[in-house]
């Protein structure tokens, strides 16, 4: 039996392997035998250590949407100011070519593993409620600093962020619209609910 430091590295290992076939393939055509070839294994290792390949899908996205909020929190962070805050967040959210296009391409290929497992639903509602969450505080800050005039609750206010980048995000990998026309239009939008003027505050 495989030592506890050897089993959570090839579960890594499979995750990650998983994920390049969900890339490459699309979630609904991955097969157990494709991850199996990214990883370097049989099938039969593969049910080893994840006997579903649902299981193994979920555990996929659980990785994508903590790095994922990782990343945006570290954005956040970054930045001085509530305006810059509230730009550095919404670009984060974006999908722009490179890694967070990617991420945000697995994340909504696996999207429909959510509405099967309880685990990766779970995690899909923890998802929003980080995000959402991101946004609220720093609209908050905003209001108590006078820097923004919040046209409502920031609660509300932040809730539409997040699904506005969902709408956003699919029309962007569709290719129904560019990363930077998406970015711009989530800034408007930005600018419309805080009543940050824009000759005030470029980007």
């Amino acid at each position: 039996m495989a030592r506890p430091r050897d089993q959570a590295a090839r579960r890594a290992q499979l995750v990650e392997a998983a994920a390049q076939a969900v890339i490459s393939r699309g979630a609904a055509n991955a097969r157990l035998r494709d991850v199996a070839a990214e990883a370097g294994l049989t099938p039969a290792s593969v049910l080893y250590y994840y006997p579903d390949l649902a299981e193994l899908l979920a555990a996929v996205f659980e990785r994508g949407t903590s790095t994922y909020i990782v990343h945006r929190r570290d954005s956040v962070n970054a930045a001085q100011g509530a305006w810059p805050r509230l730009q550095a967040c919404i670009r984060s959210g974006v999908p722009f070519p490179g890694e967070a296009e990617m991420t945000s391409r697995l994340l909504y290929e696996l999207l429909p593993v959510t509405f099967h497992d309880d685990n990766a639903n779970q995690q899909q509602r923890r998802f929003v409620a980080d995000q959402t969450e991101l946004y609220r505080q720093i609209l908050e800050e905003g209001s108590a600093s006078g820097e923004f005039t919040l046209v409502d609750d920031a609660a509300f206010l932040a809730r539409g962020f997040v699904a506005l980048e969902d709408g956003y995000g699919i029309e962007v990998l569709s290719e129904a619209a560019s990363a930077d026309h998406v970015h711009d239009l989530l800034v408007r939008h930005a600018r419309l609910v805080t009543g940050v003027v824009a000759a005030a505050h470029a980007g």
